[in-house]
């Protein structure tokens, strides 16, 4: 099975790294998906979701600020300012994280769409945890 190499990255350190199935980035143009062996690309990345479908086929979502994202054919790096991981072992570690995301979202949009669409992004990665 294909797979590529996807890092996520902060000025405070790493938040994601391993191989991965796909991913879908929060474009300045719109979403837009990776897959292994994709076209090199650098885009612009918006405030909103990025959905990692993992080996095992469970999917991560990390909500992020802004930033940037380079493909080449084997890896893919995203660099942005903030991130959030939606993930915890329990309820009250997930609406933590929740929180902490719309916080984030908030700060880095002024667009009411945006932070409506991440909410219900994030809301759905919740529920299918739990």
């Amino acid at each position: 099975m294909d797979t590529m190499k996807l890092e996520i990255v902060t000025p405070h350190g790493l938040i994601f790294s391993g191989n991965v199935k796909s991913a879908t980035f929060p474009g300045a143009e719109g979403e837009f998906g990776v897959l292994p062996e994709h076209a090199s690309l650098v885009s612009l990345l918006e405030a909103g979701v990025i959905e990692i479908e993992k080996e095992d086929g469970t999917v991560d979502s990390i909500v992020i600020d802004s930033g940037y994202v380079k493909v080449d054919e084997n890896k893919t790096l995203v660099v942005v300012e903030g991130a959030v991981p939606i993930v915890g072992e329990t309820e009250s570690d997930m609406a933590k994280a929740i929180k902490e995301a719309k916080e984030l979202i908030k700060k880095a949009s002024n667009s009411d769409f945006a932070i409506a669409n991440v909410e219900a992004k994030v809301e759905t990665a919740a529920k299918t945890r739990f």
